[in-house]
């Protein structure tokens, strides 16, 4: 392995969220809690979907943390305690700060149901500085046109949050920070602009070489800071997520879907939750209870 570009590989762990949802994770890991402020990776599915079911996450809070909410196939309908309904659809973002608490709901939509299908998509937790921990709740969508998109040599690149490469997102971020939506032909290859001192490869599908190495199944590829080495997709097309950004001033809790850098904020918000005062969903009175 490059020990002059390549810091760490991460394998994608299991991890079942629900009949029929089966996740594959990379972050947080035991080696590496963070990437920049990013605390969380899920890859989801793909999932197929018989007709009349679909993707069923109740209410569940979040304090602590930025949510990045991203699909490559499938439609997903957002709702939260701010009052938002927001479809999402393959290569839009949603960006939700949790703040000091804020409570959402992600399910198939109701006239999609009927005819089932397939959602594959990421989610990323972003922790927030630790200013901005206890801020207020807020949301913020943006259309996959709306985001910063470039073609060279069979290389796509769309920057989804924050800056990389020359392309800047409209996103409101926290931090400075990146991620961004990599799609590489056969044999086409990009270069890595170490614009933040943290960046990370997280492989979706596909096979990439990075000098003599190859990675695929979803392996998370943690480089070196500063480094800038080539990805190169082999055996056919690949897809990869570049992420990370500047680390932040200190160490985070994670504790169920509660992000903190002090223990106290997180066991206040566990006493919310259990007494239903984190927030409430218009129309929807099921929630997710807190783990034992």
């Amino acid at each position: 392995m490059g020990a002059d570009t390549i810091d760490l590989v991460i394998d994608a762990r299991r991890r079942e969220l629900g009949p029929g949802m089966t996740v594959a994770r990379t972050l947080p890991y035991r080696l590496r809690r963070l990437v920049g402020p990013f605390v969380f990776a899920d890859i989801m599915g793909p999932f197929e979907f018989a007709p009349g079911t679909g993707i069923d996450v109740p209410p569940h809070p979040h304090i602590g943390l930025a949510t990045v909410t991203l699909l490559f196939e499938g439609t997903v309908l957002h709702r939260d305690s701010l009052g938002t309904v927001q479809r999402v659809r393959p290569g839009d973002v949603n960006w939700m700060t949790a703040g000091r608490g804020i409570v959402h709901s992600e399910r198939t939509p109701p006239d999609l149901r009927g005819s089932g299908g397939r959602v594959h998509g990421l989610q990323t937790w972003v922790a927030l500085p630790r200013e901005s921990e206890q801020c207020a709740p807020d949301f913020e969508h943006r259309d996959v046109e709306e985001l910063p998109f470039r073609d060279v040599g069979g290389a796509q690149l769309r920057v989804l949050i924050g800056d990389y490469s020359g392309l800047s997102s409209p996103v409101t971020v926290s931090s400075p920070l990146v991620q961004a939506d990599l799609r590489l032909d056969d044999g086409a290859s990009h270069r890595v602009t170490p614009d933040h001192e943290e960046l990370a490869v997280q492989l979706i599908s596909g096979k990439v070489a990075i000098g003599d190495d190859v990675f695929s199944d979803r392996q998370l590829v943690v480089l070196v800071p500063g480094s800038a080495p080539r990805l190169r997709a082999v055996d056919g097309p690949a897809h990869a997520v570049i992420l990370g950004g500047e680390p932040l001033e200190g160490p985070r809790h994670i504790r169920w879907n509660f992000v903190a850098s002090d223990l106290a904020l997180i066991e206040r918000a566990e006493g919310l939750w259990r007494e239903n005062r984190l927030g409430r969903i218009a129309g929807e009175s099921d929630r997710v209870p807190l783990p034992d």
